[in-house]
């Protein structure tokens, strides 16, 4: 679950963000559309605690995490938020299946390789977890990213431009995708996104202008 109240975030002094309250319960989806420099990754690095909030309250799972320390915060983002970034940021030496096994040894100091395998098989990665991320198209390497970020079931799964490299077939299909498994694990779900595509899959959206 998130729920934020009255968050702000500046830029030094020429950009500033006044971004609206957000309630996501567990296996809701929220949407956050808007244009170019309107802040929706900046929100996002915000909700998972990449930033910290100049003011406003940010609670994950029942849990301020404004008022934890760098180390706690770390600790509780890997067991709580997953996140699908813009950039992959792959290990290119590693296997498809090492890097989602990474994930879960970095939060837990346990590499739950089998869980890892359940989650590429689950998402028709089973032919491609031996391979090197390079060797996969981007569409593969998308889902590779959203099956590193569910390793350790999280609470609140965040998603960022997921679908902006993808043809239509293929977003749409990755929008059902974090739709269907945001429900399955309930996990509160949120994209930022400035691709109106996606418009048509969630009917909970908040657009900042």
């Amino acid at each position: 679950m998130i729920n934020t109240k009255d968050i702000t975030f500046s830029y030094g002094k020429e950009t500033a963000f006044a971004f609206p309250d957000i309630q996501c319960r567990d296996g809701e989806a929220i949407l956050i559309t808007g244009g170019s420099g309107k802040g929706k990754t900046t929100l996002l690095h915000l909700l998972g605690g990449l930033l910290r909030p100049q003011s406003g309250a940010i609670q994950v799972n029942n849990t301020d995490i404004g008022a934890l320390s760098e180390k706690k915060l770390d600790h509780f983002r890997g067991e709580n938020i997953g996140l699908v970034l813009q950039q992959s940021h792959f290990i290119e030496s590693f296997s498809v299946l090492e890097n989602v096994a990474l994930a879960s040894w970095l939060a837990t100091g346990k590499q739950r390789i089998e869980k890892a395998k359940s989650l590429l098989k689950h998402l028709d990665l089973e032919k491609q977890m031996h391979k090197l991320p390079s060797q996969l198209s981007i569409g593969q390497q998308q889902r590779v990213s959203i099956a590193r970020a569910l390793i350790n079931e999280p609470k609140v799964l965040l998603a960022d431009e997921p679908t902006s490299s993808l043809d239509d077939e293929n977003a749409f299909k990755v929008a059902d995708l974090l739709g269907n498994l945001s429900k399955e694990f309930q996990s509160a779900l949120v994209i930022v996104t400035h691709d109106s595509r996606l418009k048509q899959r969630f009917t909970n959206q908040i657009s900042l202008s």
